[in-house]
């Protein structure tokens, strides 16, 4: 039995009014990484925060499923709280988010680095004084036209992309995985192909 925690916290925003939106894919993989550990969420006793708790196939390690219900800019302050309670170093947080600066269709994985400005990203930063988390970046692209981004990764995803979203998300649970088993390397060899 592993004695190894990971803390995955799915970005997004709460609320139904955010459900289907660019920005709320976080929530989606979390979503299924829960049904996917046979585990539900309920809010959590210690923190403004949606967990579940699951092992990662048969005496793997434990995966801590966090969706912050602080809105994007202030997710930090559960994401270290939750951590500091299971003693997760940072090292084993993993960020699922949406991103501007990765086509729709891709997900990558990458540790530390900046936040590309995006305000989930900066408040764990700063919550967790460290940037040297790991990342599972869902790729949205950037808006059409003239559209400012704050209103595109706010609104929900196209018809056509709702085609795709299904396997994508599955896709990045499959990223987050990967991270949590072999590492962020691995996940990159493995998933940057396509």
């Amino acid at each position: 039995m592993s004695d190894e925690s990971f803390l995955v916290v799915g970005l997004g925003n709460p609320g139904k009014e955010y459900a289907g939106n660019r920005h709320n894919v976080g929530f989606m993989v979390a979503d299924l990484l829960a049904t996917r550990v046979g585990a539900k969420f309920g809010r959590a006793k210690r923190a403004h925060a949606d967990m579940a708790e699951g092992r990662l196939g048969f005496g793997g390690p434990k995966l801590v499923l966090v969706k912050p219900l602080t809105y994007m800019n202030l997710s930090g302050a559960p994401v270290v709280s939750l951590a500091q309670f299971f003693k997760v170093p940072v090292e084993n947080v993993i960020a699922v988010h949406d991103e501007l600066d990765v086509p729709f269709g891709q997900v990558r994985a990458k540790r530390g680095g900046g936040e590309g400005g995006h305000n989930g990203l900066r408040s764990m930063s700063k919550s967790l004084s460290s940037k040297e988390y790991a990342r599972v970046r869902f790729g949205i692209g950037r808006p059409p036209g003239r559209q400012d981004p704050a209103d595109y990764v706010l609104s929900d995803f196209s018809g056509a992309e709702r085609k795709e979203l299904e396997f994508l998300v599955d896709r990045a649970a499959d990223v987050v995985e990967a991270v949590v088993l072999e590492g962020v390397e691995w996940a990159q060899n493995k998933y940057h192909g396509g």
